[in-house]
């Protein structure tokens, strides 16, 4: 997966590639990020990049405006999606530059099987 640095400052497109895997976040500092009047959830995707550290500053850039940043990709069917980006950051690992990105979905949007078979046993 690679993602592109484009003109638009609104956005992180990526390009190439499977569309990202969001790993539900159930605790920690970015459920406060969901505090909202509508139910959303948090997830978290780690992305492969070359300037992971300029999408950070794309990022923080929007933020300071406080306007939005969204994380488009392509979904499993080819269709275009967007989820805002709630927090970002670039890591420098053996294999090159991951970007983790924190995400906010609505929670109708399951990726996990998993998870909808524990909720239905609760």
């Amino acid at each position: 997966m690679v993602l592109s640095c484009l003109t638009m400052d609104d956005k992180i497109t990526i390009i190439e590639g499977p569309p990202p895997i969001f790993e539900l976040i159930r605790d920690g500092w970015a459920l406060g990020l969901t505090e909202t009047s509508l139910l959303f959830v948090m997830a978290v995707t780690r992305l492969r990049t070359f300037n992971g550290a300029e999408l950070v500053e794309r990022c923080h850039r929007a933020w300071r405006k406080r306007s939005a940043i969204h994380l488009h990709y392509r979904n499993e069917l080819g269709m275009e999606e967007k989820v805002p980006i709630m927090a970002a950051r670039s890591l420098e690992t053996d294999e090159g530059q991951i970007l983790f990105l924190w995400v906010r979905r609505r929670t109708t949007i399951i990726d996990n099987p998993l998870d909808q078979e524990r909720s239905n046993d609760a």
